[in-house]
């Protein structure tokens, strides 16, 4: 039986890896077994390009885990290969990965990063009935369901996010915003599930500006925000443009608290953003701040754990890397119960239930392919470059 994943800390990692031929120019790396009974997933992320601050912890996180599980054995006695391919950060590179490793008659895929990446993988996923459990954030991932079938994911709902940034919004008595975003699928959906949340509890978006991920200049959205005069701004978008738009807003003085999405959660925005980054308040998975929750919490022990694991090889861990942790487990979980066949594997994703993972306590259903609650998220707030609780 295969029991979660617990490394040393000081392990020894050997990793054989292969460059293969393949569609497009994605990066095709092949990390575990060779044998030919080894049981087959795919890796899809966004290692290199604009996303990679998201995609490189993640593949680390594969590598870290594929190599310690087939040195325990591997999945009841058989050993693990998983193929990593790299998007670049591009959804054509990810839909021609994702068709190329269907081929290669992979159990699931894991994969990408980024709700763009992967939502140009679904259909080919859905058509050929594989297993495809995401990294990304978009509720449009995995709804609507009775098109999504064989789709999972593991990063928290954009729907999530924006309920819990409403509920601060009105704990604190902010009743108008404004909201900026990214000109991408992660940024657009997050914009319509805040407008929804926000028009729930009352709360006016009184202006709403984008920008490109390749931005590093956004005077000209924040002269135009700051003139609406909002009582906070919601920004919704991921480093290296969440980083640019943090240290702008810092130097147009604009007088509301600024209140960005998930997307943020990893050293790189901070890295980027400078002293800008402090004063900023999200909502984010357990990981960044595992170190001050209490010991009843049932996600501590783990999140220590990989912590510790993941330091100990690469430097600090981000949340990031947890969703690819999630998504390996719950694909070995169900390799585990069903054997080689994707139709079985679907099925145990779709009934996880209680799975305390590095992102938050999985139930997933029929109705739910996320299997998530707010409760899983807390509040961080950045002082002095480091991640704080909000009280």
């Amino acid at each position: 039986m295969v029991k979660r994943i617990v490394l040393p800390l000081l392990v020894c990692f050997s990793i054989i890896a292969a460059l293969i031929s393949g569609c497009g120019s994605a990066e095709d790396k092949t990390t575990g077994s060779n044998e030919s009974k080894a049981y087959k997933i795919g890796v899809v992320l966004d290692i290199s390009g604009k996303s990679s601050s998201l995609g490189v912890p993640e593949r680390n996180t594969v590598e870290m885990m594929v190599d310690e599980i087939n040195k325990n054995g591997g999945i009841n006695g058989t050993q693990l290969e998983v193929t990593i391919l790299d998007t670049k950060s591009n959804e054509t590179e990810a839909a021609l990965a994702a068709k190329k490793l269907i081929q290669q008659d992979v159990l699931a895929i894991i994969g990408a990063s980024t709700s763009g990446s992967t939502m140009a993988m679904v259909e080919s996923a859905e058509n050929a009935g594989v297993p495809l459990i995401s990294c990304a954030a978009s509720i449009n991932i995995v709804e609507p369901l009775d098109q999504r079938r064989w789709i999972f994911k593991t990063a928290q709902s954009d729907s999530l996010v924006a309920a819990k940034i409403v509920e601060y919004l009105k704990a604190n008595g902010m009743t108008k915003v404004a909201f900026m975003s990214v000109n991408s699928a992660y940024g657009d959906s997050g914009r319509v599930e805040f407008e929804k949340a926000a028009a729930a509890s009352g709360i006016e978006i009184v202006v709403q500006e984008k920008f490109e991920q390749e931005d590093t200049i956004m005077t000209s959205q924040l002269t135009n925000v700051k003139k609406h005069e909002p009582q906070a701004v919601i920004a919704w978008a991921i480093p290296p443009a969440a980083s640019s738009l943090t240290a702008n807003y810092r130097q147009m003085a604009v007088d509301a608290p600024l209140i960005h999405s998930h997307g943020i959660g990893n050293q790189t925005f901070i890295d980027l953003a400078g002293e800008a980054a402090d004063g900023v308040i999200f909502p984010i998975g357990k990981l960044l701040v595992a170190g001050i929750l209490p010991e009843d919490d049932p996600q501590k022990s783990l999140l220590t754990e990989y912590t510790e694991q993941y330091e100990a090889k690469y430097g600090p861990p981000n949340p990031f890397g947890g969703y690819a942790w999630d998504a390996v487990q719950l694909v070995v979980n169900a390799i585990e119960k069903a054997g080689p066949d994707r139709e079985k594997i679907r099925t145990e994703l779709e009934n996880t239930k209680n799975f305390a993972g590095v992102t938050g306590v999985f139930n997933m259903s029929p109705e739910d392919h996320n299997g998530l609650a707010q409760t899983d998220l807390v509040l961080v707030e950045i002082k002095d470059g480091k991640w704080q609780i909000v009280e």
